[in-house]
């Protein structure tokens, strides 16, 4: 009865538990789609206010950042997590991994130079079914229908958004090489698609320290001579002020603060999950424009920013269940110790059973060959007795002595 209890108890509190969780999930979410409209305000700014065009640089800060702090906690550690034996045995693969991540964030900016807003915008969410099929095929996880109508309601939600700019009057930026730039932005989809992957991948398996580490040690390397290279005339002609330096501070402490929290809210949920919470990034964006640029306003922006909202919490209603390629001893142990105890009673129980079997043959077997010791000196005893009576009578009395004593 209080096993039923407890059950029914674990049962009624289960959905308490799933909705907290996705409410959790929902608000990370939208936290880290607030830092990117951080992001682009103050690029916007610096862009529109001040001419000044450097994403390498301000990706430079970002990195430099990281660096300080999280690959100084890697050279602080011992062991397996020293800075030190992850470059030893993984080096080349975060060399790899902070160029992708790197690239992917200056392809998309240079993409704004050769098409149009809404083009980006729309190609841009290619990374979502990009995350899918890298997700099934690396990570293992299992998706399910209800899974692929969320996305398909996500991207209905970006449609309507994109509807809401071509309606304002919104479809800014260049078109002097359409091709080139719609390229771009594709490049730069699937770039964030492998290395949000990967990032969820050793934020799950490894740690989330060593990640960010190796990262803003290889970004900030490679941000520094790629800065060398293409922006060095960018970079010379900016004209530097307080509103400068504070646009530029703003840039690296939101964009900081999206790559130091998006391992947590990744390591919750998913590398899927939290790029479709993402989309939103544009909508606040465009919120924020309407009292800083004075953007037109229309309905649909609210209407794709509920689609997108319902979408996201379809997709994080439904878990994800991952196949672990690599299961653990350990893992392995605890779980069918936990989970199965009666099969663990069980198996003692029979060791048991077995071990008293034996026993009781071994006592059986020790009483026989006692039984038979002592049946064995009563005969010779006889046969003593017989032997001594065959010298005082005759042969008829000995034998009926025998025969009684066989009998007895």
């Amino acid at each position: 009865l209080k096993k039923w209890i407890s059950s029914l108890k674990l049962v009624s509190l289960c959905p308490l538990f799933s909705l907290r969780q996705l409410a959790k999930t929902l608000a990370m979410g939208q936290g880290l789609a607030v830092l990117i409209c951080g992001t682009a305000i103050t690029s916007q700014y610096l862009a529109t206010h001040f001419q000044v065009n450097t994403p390498m640089l301000q990706s430079f800060l970002n990195y430099s950042l990281m660096c300080v702090t999280y690959s100084t906690m890697l050279l602080c550690r011992t062991g397996d997590g020293n800075i030190l034996q992850i470059l030893k045995h993984r080096w080349w693969k975060y060399l790899l991994l902070g160029l992708v991540d790197v690239e992917a964030n200056y392809t998309v900016v240079k993409a704004y130079q050769y098409t149009s807003l809404t083009s980006v915008q729309l190609l841009d969410c290619f990374v979502i079914p990009v995350l899918l099929v890298l997700s099934w095929w690396i990570l293992k996880t299992h998706y399910r229908p209800v899974h692929y109508v969320a996305v398909c309601i996500c991207l209905l939600g970006v449609g309507a958004m994109v509807g809401a700019d071509l309606l304002a009057g919104r479809d800014q930026g260049s078109t002097s090489n359409i091709l080139l730039g719609d390229g771009l932005v594709l490049l730069s989809a699937s770039l964030y698609a492998v290395s949000n992957v990967c990032q969820e991948y050793t934020v799950k398996n490894l740690s989330r320290v060593e990640f960010l580490g190796m990262v803003g040690l290889f970004g900030t390397i490679i941000s520094i001579i790629q800065m060398v290279i293409l922006e060095y005339t960018e970079v010379a002609a900016i004209q530097w002020n307080w509103q400068v330096g504070l646009l530029f501070a703003a840039y690296a402490l939101c964009m900081y603060a999206l790559y130091s929290c998006m391992p947590i809210v990744m390591k919750q949920s998913s590398a899927t999950s939290v790029n479709l919470s993402l989309l939103t990034a544009d909508l606040f964006s465009l919120f924020c424009g309407i009292f800083l640029f004075q953007y037109s306003f229309s309905g649909l922006y609210l209407i794709s920013l509920v689609v997108i909202l319902i979408g996201f919490i379809t997709f994080n209603a439904v878990p994800t269940p991952t196949h672990q390629t690599e299961p653990a001893t350990s893992s392995t142990c605890k779980t069918g110790c936990d989970e199965n105890p009666e099969v663990k009673t069980q198996e003692v129980v029979v060791r048991i059973t077995n071990e008293e079997e034996e026993e009781d043959k071994e006592e059986q077997g020790v009483d026989r060959e006692t039984k038979d010791g002592q049946e064995e000196e009563w005969r010779r005893r006889m046969k003593r007795a017989s032997g001594s009576s065959l010298s005082l009578r005759g042969g008829n009395d000995n034998e009926d002595i025998v025969g009684r004593s066989t009998k007895l």
